[in-house]
């Protein structure tokens, strides 16, 4: 596969977009001169391209890892010859492969802790007892996948349920939404935190009538990874957290995946498993704005996009305030019921510009984590300023998750070209955390009808692992903005099947400066596709997350098959 410069992958890519243009007018041109001679592999049946020109072919060609020729039975059978493959689909339902927009494939704590993604605390500290008898005395406890809104007991775990049953280990729990974790008394003993100590500038140790609960968040989990002996996430165990993440997504439909925000040792575990055929996604690859891979690229003069169709450097990521899921962003009004709170802000305003000013001047695109709508200003205030003396294609700057946003807002959003990144399966699998934001915030909350109706490219983002990654969960919980028991949220924010996968699909792509090579199924464009057993259209939308995966393919190769 052929690698791209910054500059040539500027030119063939993005200087054909103008500046703010929305998904609705991304350029139709594709190159396919390069893909000649008969075909490897001949799909038949019902196929939903996303291409506007073309949205429903009978058959598709393919040829080594790219689309031949796509469109009406007796145009692309000639293509076939005795060799050819044949996939019959004419029973099911063929898409292009699934684009996740943000997430963290390798968010691989499981290989190092224990789940802790049970139904009630008792069970978590069986969990944690269990970990703690094969962990040496003194050596760090860590549970992972720690969510307090999924509980029977309707109360988070706190730091008498963790010292009852593990008195020799330093415990440090995880919540899955990143941002947060539940410590034990031996925890704040061994990183020196007493009632006394202050709370870190954005961050916070967690006080109920003089006592802690165990809660950290923010730049407060800092102070644990300091000290004690931490499990080892050696090089071997991110690849096999890439083999695993990779097949998994695969299983649910996805093609393309942005891990938001990476090290080194992420970046050499995606390289790892590719050599051993055993990277089953394409990534864009988010270097986090404070790691050592970010500033040897910059050293080294790479900027974002340089790479191929399977890894590729995506914007560097950056963070502004804290968490949507874990009730941590940053807001211009309360949470409901505390009057008094408003959020972490984990960066200034001038960090902010200097963090994009540093980034642009190195030819990188950036991405700022930014959820409420006083984060979302700050980061807006930056790209404006980036901007103002701006000349040539759209840059794509991205909002990561822009989780609350207003008409002033989503007018700067539009203007500026930025690309937000909303969770979408947050409606269906978070709701039981809504209340913290109330009724009437949910009506500009993950408000994937207010980008689209704003000509905005809305992208799609699970951020796995706070959120599920699969798009059947996704689509049905943009069309139906209900939650697991039923209740709806913000049903103004509802958007159609066909927006909703077209969004999954071609916005993905768009979000990442790929649009000319996947997103849809075209001739020339590479051959990721997934076969679905239903149409998302033909069933009720409450049964589209049971539709399931019957095939997936990565440039013409079956990465998963049920």
């Amino acid at each position: 596969m052929s690698k791209y410069s910054r500059r040539n992958f500027l030119s063939t890519s993005a200087a054909t977009i103008p500046f703010g243009l929305g998904v609705s007018s991304i350029s139709h041109e594709v190159n396919a001169a390069y893909v000649t001679g008969q075909a490897d592999i001949l799909v038949t049946g019902k196929i939903l391209t996303m291409d506007p020109y073309m949205p429903v072919a009978q058959a598709m060609a393919i040829k080594d890892d790219r689309i031949l020729a796509i469109g009406d039975l007796e145009e692309v059978l000639p293509f076939a010859g005795a060799s050819t493959e044949r996939i019959d689909a004419r029973d099911h339902i063929v898409t292009p492969g699934f684009i996740d927009a943000h997430s963290h494939p390798l968010f691989a704590e499981e290989a190092i802790g224990v789940n802790v993604n049970l139904p009630n605390i008792d069970e978590v500290k069986k969990a944690l007892a269990w970990k703690a008898s094969q962990t040496p005395p003194g050596h760090w406890v860590r549970g992972v996948m720690y969510d307090d809104t999924k509980f029977s007991d309707e109360r988070p775990l706190d730091i008498s349920d963790i010292d009852e049953v593990v008195k020799e280990h330093p415990v440090y729990v995880a919540h899955r939404g990143g941002h947060t974790a539940v410590v034990n008394s031996m925890a704040l003993e061994i990183a020196g935190v007493t009632m006394e100590t202050p709370d870190p500038v954005g961050g916070k140790f967690y006080r109920e009538n003089g006592q802690f609960t165990g809660k950290v968040a923010e730049h407060a989990v800092d102070e644990f990874f300091k000290v004690g002996t931490w499990p080892v996430m050696n090089r071997s165990v991110r690849q096999e957290a890439a083999r695993i993440s990779s097949q998994n997504m695969a299983a649910a439909g996805l093609t393309s995946t942005t891990d938001a925000s990476g090290n080194r040792n992420d970046l050499l575990a995606y390289q790892d498993a590719r050599r051993n055929d055993e990277l089953f996604f394409r990534v864009s690859f988010m270097p986090n704005g404070g790691s050592q891979v970010y500033s040897g690229l910059k050293e080294a003069g790479i900027g974002s996009g340089y790479g191929d169709d399977m890894i590729r450097i995506g914007a560097v990521k950056f963070a502004a305030d804290g968490s949507a899921s874990e009730r941590t962003m940053s807001m211009s009004t309360p949470y409901e019921g505390k009057p008094d709170d408003y959020g972490i802000l984990t960066m200034t305003q001038d960090e902010v510009y200097a963090a994009v000013d540093d980034a642009v001047a190195h030819d990188f695109r950036v991405g700022i984590h930014a959820n409420g709508d006083v984060a979302i200003n700050m980061v807006l205030n930056a790209y404006e300023k980036v901007l103002k003396n701006h000349n040539g294609a759209n840059p794509r700057h991205r909002i990561e998750h822009c989780s609350l946003v207003n008409d002033e807002l989503l007018n700067r959003i539009k203007l500026t070209g930025v690309i937000p990144t909303p969770f979408y399966t947050y409606a269906y699998y978070h709701g039981n955390k809504w209340v913290d934001y109330g009724y009437e915030k949910m009506k500009s909350m993950f408000a994937h009808r207010s980008f689209l109706d704003a000509g905005i490219p809305v992208a799609p983002a699970s951020d796995y692992t706070p959120g599920p990654f699969e798009p059947m969960m996704a689509i049905q919980s943009m069309v139906t903005r209900k939650d697991v028991r039923g209740r709806v949220w913000g049903p103004d924010q509802r958007i159609s099947v066909s927006e909703a996968m077209r969004i999954c699909t071609m916005h993905g792509a768009y979000a990442s400066f790929e649009e000319d090579s996947k997103g849809s199924l075209e001739a020339g464009k590479l051959a990721d596709f997934v076969i679905l057993e239903k149409d998302p259209h033909a069933v009720s939308p409450d049964e589209i997350i049971d539709i399931k995966i019957l095939r997936t393919v990565l440039g013409g190769k079956t990465t998963f098959e049920a």
